[in-house]
C-alpha cells in the first residue's frame, strides 16, 4: 500500500475492523449507560468523535515536539490526560452554552469523556504504532466514528427491545452484554480486511 493511501486504510480499519469500542473493549461504561436513547447517544457519539479526533492529533504533536526532544515520554500518560481533560472542558463549555437540552441529557457522562479510556487508548495505539500526524489524526477520526456507530447501533437495538418481552433475568445490563457480544462478533466479520496493527 502507498504512503499516500495508508492514513486512509488507517481510517477505514479504525471504523470497522479495528473497532476501539468492539474489538478492544475501551470506553464500555458510557457506551452501556447512555445508549438507551437515540439522540443522547448520537450526541455523545459526536462528542466523543470530535474529541477523540482533535486530542489524539493534539497529542501527536505534544509527544513528537515536547516529550521526545527532553526525553520526557515516560510523562506520556500524565500529559495525555491533561491535554484531553482541557480539551473536555472546552467542549463542555461550548455544549451548555449552545446546546442546553443536549449538555443536560449527557449529564454526567460530558465529564466523563474524559476519562473515557477509548480516547486515551487512542492516543497510546497512535504512539505504540508510531504514526505519523495525518495517520493519527485519521485514526482518532475513524475511532471515534467506530465508537458512534457502534453505540447509535446498541441505542437502535435497545429502542426496539422497549416492546420486546425479554425474560426477567435478563433484562437491563444483561440484555446489553449480550447485545454488545453479538455487535462485536458482527464486526469480527470484517477482520482481515484491512489491517493497521
Amino acid at each position: 500500500m502507498s504512503n499516500a493511501l495508508y492514513p486512509f486504510a488507517v481510517f477505514f480499519a479504525a471504523i470497522f475492523t479495528s473497532n476501539i469500542l468492539l474489538t478492544n473493549y475501551l470506553g464500555m461504561c458510557s457506551f452501556l449507560s447512555v445508549s438507551k436513547e437515540l439522540e443522547t447517544s448520537a450526541g455523545l457519539g459526536i462528542a466523543v468523535t470530535f474529541v477523540m479526533a482533535v486530542t489524539t492529533a493534539l497529542n501527536w504533536i505534544v509527544y513528537e515536539l515536547v516529550l521526545i526532544p527532553f526525553n520526557l515520554e515516560y510523562l506520556r500518560f500524565i500529559v495525555f490526560i491533561i491535554v484531553i481533560a482541557a480539551f473536555v472542558q472546552l467542549i463542555e463549555m461550548i455544549i451548555e452554552r449552545y446546546s442546553e437540552g443536549l449538555y443536560f441529557a449527557l449529564g454526567i457522562f460530558l465529564p466523563l469523556i474524559t476519562v473515557n479510556c477509548a480516547i486515551l487508548g487512542a492516543s497510546l495505539f497512535m504512539v505504540i504504532r508510531e504514526y505519523t500526524f495525518m495517520t493519527s489524526f485519521f485514526f482518532g477520526l475513524g475511532s471515534g466514528l467506530g465508537w458512534l456507530l457502534a453505540i447509535m447501533a446498541m441505542a437502535g437495538i435497545r429502542q426496539r427491545l422497549r416492546t420486546a418481552k425479554i425474560p426477567y433475568g435478563l433484562e437491563g445490563a444483561g440484555i446489553a452484554l449480550i447485545i454488545a457480544g453479538f455487535m462485536a462478533m458482527a464486526f469480527m466479520g470484517f477482520n482481515g480486511m484491512i489491517s493497521i496493527s
